[in-house]
């Protein structure tokens, strides 16, 4: 059996490298929210199951998750997750995950539980509504059900140990939702084609021209150029607003605090390199947009090197956004 580490390197190699960097006893905490949260994902995002069963045990995972029914009642479902990907891997090994809980601070198992149980009924809930975004605020709704409310799980950690954090709990809880959505919406352009291809578009109707049908963006027929440059570009802009917030959140951690703060950087630089690579590229329909291995070496090296000053951070995203 894998211990809780290797499973999360083996679920995100990316996100592991700033987990890692993270001080005891956060680092445990938030390695382990990481994981309950990737068995919400395996269970939303699994391609061979309904829709209502989705969300059937998307809310049979949130009762266990409060209490309010036993493991046994989901784990052999979980055990039997056929396939090789992480989310896979992870739901197979839902009674180690599941057991670190007992393990953690009081406090700290409060927070991870009620984020994580929310944020797999807010799954639940889109999942049974289905892939249909009339507006930018049905778009928001989903982003802050899978990705806002991680900010404010991470917030309310932060805050046990930073009195920095916690003096200011609320306007880093409202920056850290807006850092959610920002690293989600770079997830929604990266992730256009791959999306499609399971069913979900996550473009919302009123983003086209007269709200025409946006999966027509995806087929050979349907392709504009215009449109699709057009959606592009509103998708971008709006990922750059949340990540002008992510920006402010990371500034609001003392430099004294370097794990925490290069946890939050990393995946912030990375996100505005991989919006670089986006900004007027068509081919985000046809294929993921991903940086480069060697991208994530010279990003994390500045990093590390760097990242304790606010200043630096601004102009190193501004160099990696060109």
């Amino acid at each position: 059996m894998p211990t809780l580490n290797e499973l999360l390197h083996a679920a995100s190699r990316t996100f592991a490298l700033g987990i890692d960097l993270l001080p005891p006893p956060l680092r445990d905490e938030i390695e382990l929210a990481y994981l309950l949260l990737r068995v919400s994902d395996y269970l939303e995002d699994n391609e061979a199951m309904p829709a209502a069963e989705k969300a059937r045990l998307l809310e049979a995972w949130a009762a266990v998750l409060a209490g309010e029914a036993p493991l046994e009642s989901l784990a052999p479902t979980l055990e039997a997750a056929p396939g090789s990907t992480p989310d896979a891997l992870v739901a197979r090994n839902v009674r180690a995950v599941h057991g670190a809980l007992a393990k953690m601070r009081p406090a700290a198992g409060a927070v991870v539980v009620r984020h994580v149980r929310d944020s797999t009924l807010g799954m639940a809930r889109w999942a049974r509504r289905g892939p249909e975004l009339a507006d930018e605020a049905d778009l928001d709704d989903y982003m802050h059900e899978v990705a806002g409310r991680v900010g404010w799980l991470l917030t309310e950690l932060f805050a046990l140990d930073v009195p920095a954090v916690a003096r200011r709990r609320v306007a880093m809880s409202d920056l850290g939702r807006e850092f959610g959505l920002g690293l989600q919406t770079v997830n929604v352009v990266r992730g256009l084609h791959g999306d499609w291809r399971r069913g979900w578009v996550f473009i919302p109707r009123d983003f086209l021209p007269a709200g025409g049908d946006p999966t027509r963006l995806f087929t050979s027929e349907g392709r504009d150029r215009r449109a699709e440059l057009a959606v592009l570009g509103r998708l971008v802009r709006k990922a750059e607003h949340h990540l002008e917030a992510a920006r402010r959140y990371i500034a609001g951690i003392p430099r004294h605090e370097r794990g925490i703060r290069l946890f939050c950087l990393l995946p912030y630089l990375f996100a505005v390199r991989t919006l670089a690579l986006s900004r007027r590229n068509p081919r985000v329909f046809q294929e993921e947009t991903k940086i480069t291995r060697r991208d994530v070496r010279r990003i994390t090296a500045w990093a590390r090197l760097l990242g304790g000053s606010d200043r630096w951070v601004a102009w190193y995203g501004r160099r990696l956004a060109r």
